[in-house]
């Protein structure tokens, strides 16, 4: 979800902070419109953790904002059957806004039309080095072997592991790279870069996404289907 900041400079000469409050906006329609579509797995990069070095009075608005999002949209969330979960180092978050995203993630846990997942203090090399260190802790514990190690144990202690490998990822603002974001995952996704900032990212734009991505052949590595 990139190009808040920009958004708010250049469209509105405001600060990126209210370019993220509007950016908020976008966050609604979308996760709306994926449930009304029949999408199951919704995952919103909202929060890296390259963001930490950030100036401490946006990283500061961006937890208060993030904190009462949470505490507004739950009462909406449960209305849609909208699930909400979580990936990152979670734990890293200030106090407030640590304990507030359990409270919506309990809240919402039965939920079962849309999984919408918030990626906080994530950064996909973290989530890697995290499932190499538990793997070899058990390696050494002799609780499995080296032999045992392939791509589906790995996937087993990835942030990710209980939702499939992402179908279609979208960025926006124009920026052509991936910034860190379920590097392992994407392998075989189908990427699509819009050059609209996120805050103006609509339904529609959603759905022209989704359209270009079953003009396409997803072949995984294999030969043209005949």
């Amino acid at each position: 979800m990139d190009g808040n900041g920009r958004w708010a400079k250049e469209r509105w000469g405001r600060s990126r902070i209210f370019g993220h409050k509007n950016g908020v906006a976008a966050v609604r329609t979308i996760t709306e419109a994926c449930a009304e579509i029949g999408v199951k797995y919704l995952t919103l990069y909202a929060f890296s953790t390259e963001n930490w070095g950030r100036p401490a009075a946006e990283v500061t608005a961006l937890m208060n904002l993030l904190v009462s999002t949470i505490r507004k949209e739950v009462k909406q969330l449960n209305e849609n059957k909208v699930r909400l979960h979580a990936i990152g180092d979670i734990e890293s978050l200030p106090k407030q806004c640590y304990n507030e995203l359990l409270e919506g993630m309990s809240a919402t846990q039965h939920n079962q039309r849309l999984q919408l997942t918030l990626a906080l203090s994530y950064s996909s090399r973290w989530e890697i080095t995290q499932a190499m260190q538990q793997i070899a802790e058990k390696v050494a514990a002799g609780s499995i072997q080296t032999s045992d190690i392939d791509e589906q144990l790995i996937n087993n202690h990835l942030a990710t592991k209980d939702m499939p490998d992402p179908e279609l990822l979208i960025r926006t603002s124009g920026e052509l790279r991936i910034s860190n974001y379920l590097l392992w995952q994407i392998a075989y996704t189908e990427l699509y870069f819009t050059k609209k900032f996120w805050p103006d990212f609509k339904e529609e734009d959603l759905y022209e996404a989704i359209y270009h991505y079953q003009q396409r052949e997803r072949r995984f590595g294999k030969l043209k289907s005949v």
